[in-house]
């Protein structure tokens, strides 16, 4: 799955936005850039994406250059670790989501 597939899923998904060939439609009448939402690359997008998750509890640490993070919701659990905090905060989602991700 490429980084722009699993970002429009995740837009579905957790955001609740429809999505277009160039923009994300987040209700409302209300559209973004499809690039202005990048949370595996961008913090604030992927704390905005935490956030609207569902989740019951996460733990975001640090190990050495990378991080650890785990998020829970609905009794599931979704951990991924990375050299980036936003990769590793969005990789958790969708793992916690049961979206297969590498």
């Amino acid at each position: 799955m490429t980084t722009e597939q699993l970002t429009a899923l995740l837009a579905e998904r957790v955001m609740r936005w429809r999505v277009g060939p160039d923009r994300f439609l987040t209700g409302n009448r209300s559209w973004i850039p499809r690039w202005k939402f990048n949370p595996l690359e961008r913090l604030e997008d992927a704390f905005r994406l935490l956030d609207h998750s569902g989740s019951s509890r996460y733990v975001i640490s640090r190990t050495g250059n990378g991080f650890d993070v785990e998020v829970e919701c609905d009794g599931r659990v979704g951990k991924a670790t990375s050299d980036s905090k936003p990769r590793a905060i969005t990789l958790a989602v969708a793992r916690v989501l049961g979206i297969e991700v590498d």
